[in-house]
């Protein structure tokens, strides 16, 4: 009964120290930084914040690039692609739409090779993306988290 009690508050603080972080302002964009990769940064903060382990950023291979290699909760290889826009364009959607099938099949292939080569093949994968809306306020942008955004597509199942 006492440990449940224990595993009660642990739980309860973890929930409420995540909470706190993802409230937190996010460093601002230095002068030289382009918008993407700015967003590429936050994106990666936004994922340490809620208790990812990135291993990843940019990665890059002929067949195409990740922007962000993770681990959730130690056993998920995360896949994660980011959007980011300066403002928020009406009537237009959002910048995860800029995900396409063609995006879609390149990200699925870029992971296969990267599960292969570092023998993952065994953990479960998923593809995620951020989208990230910098808007008005230094510090303080929109952020959209879709986890399990897509299926694996093309003849690349490794998604569970």
């Amino acid at each position: 009964m006492i440990k449940n009690r224990y595993l009660t508050s642990a739980g309860a603080f973890v929930r409420c120290w995540t909470k706190w972080q993802l409230s937190r302002a996010y460093p601002v964009r230095t002068p030289n930084e382009s918008v993407g990769a700015y967003g590429e940064r936050i994106a990666a903060l936004f994922l340490e914040r809620k208790w990812y382990i990135i291993l990843e950023r940019s990665y890059r291979l002929k067949s195409g690039e990740i922007d962000i290699i993770a681990v959730w909760d130690r056993r998920v290889v995360v896949f994660v692609e980011v959007k980011t826009w300066a403002e928020c364009r009406e009537n237009i959607g959002g910048p995860s739409d800029a995900v396409d099938e063609a995006k879609q099949e390149k990200i699925t292939k870029t992971a296969m090779i990267y599960m292969k080569r570092y023998r993952l093949l065994e953990s479960a994968g998923r593809a995620d993306v951020i989208e990230i809306v910098l808007g008005g306020i230094p510090g303080r942008p929109s952020i959209r988290h879709f986890e399990n955004a897509f299926e694996a597509v093309g003849k690349f199942q490794m998604f569970s």
